[in-house]
């Protein structure tokens, strides 16, 4: 059972639909004892960081998520899910799960924000979650903020706009996403593939 956290971010109604359409079952998490027992979490989000951080810490959330990753339980952030995944962000100073080192950042006023449409993720290691994806393949990107890990060895994807930035993040049975697979047609739909069915 894949594990999908609804914390009121967002997207997850999409994601949900394309891990279905790959034929696995998903339970839509409200609450943390749903979490209790999922085989693997992906871990949404489309919105604001300090809003979200808030709404995952009265529910609960924040913990049970620490405690399912420490067990364990592989887990996918996407986006903002990704983005909650560091120590901090910049967007409205907040404190986020602090699973990787590191901060999120706001892209320069030389570039237009949000970053939104395709564009392409150069595979700087490999990594089981690229597995059948041409390296360079196009996501779907929207955000206006990216990560900015502390530990180079994190960073296993890296995409252009104005700068090279974290796209792609890893590291034991924690995986972040910078872009929305569910909207990255068939390159997005093999990712998604290779973490629920080989991660």
């Amino acid at each position: 059972m894949i594990g999908i956290i609804d914390y009121g971010a967002g997207n997850l109604h999409s994601v949900e639909k394309a891990v279905k359409k790959l034929g696995f079952n998903t339970k839509i998490i409200h609450t943390p004892d749903e979490l209790k027992g999922m085989k693997k979490i992906i871990f949404p989000g489309v919105g604001n960081a300090g809003m979200s951080m808030q709404i995952i810490q009265e529910k609960g959330l924040d913990k049970e998520i620490i405690h399912c990753i420490q067990a364990g339980t592989p887990i996918l952030g996407i986006c903002l899910g990704m983005q909650l995944l560091m120590e901090y962000s910049k967007e409205n100073i907040t404190d986020c799960l602090s699973i990787f080192e590191g901060g999120v950042l706001p892209f320069n006023q030389e570039v237009k924000a949000p970053h939104m449409g395709w564009n392409n993720v150069h595979q700087k290691m490999k990594h089981a979650l690229f597995h059948g994806i041409p390296d360079n393949s196009d996501f779907y990107f929207v955000h206006s903020y990216f990560v900015v890990p502390k530990q180079e060895r994190d960073v296993i994807g890296i995409t252009e706009y104005g700068q090279d930035f974290c796209s792609v993040i890893a590291r034991d049975n924690v995986i972040g996403v910078q872009f929305h697979p569910e909207k990255s047609a068939e390159a997005g739909l093999v990712l998604l593939q290779n973490f629920c069915g080989n991660i």
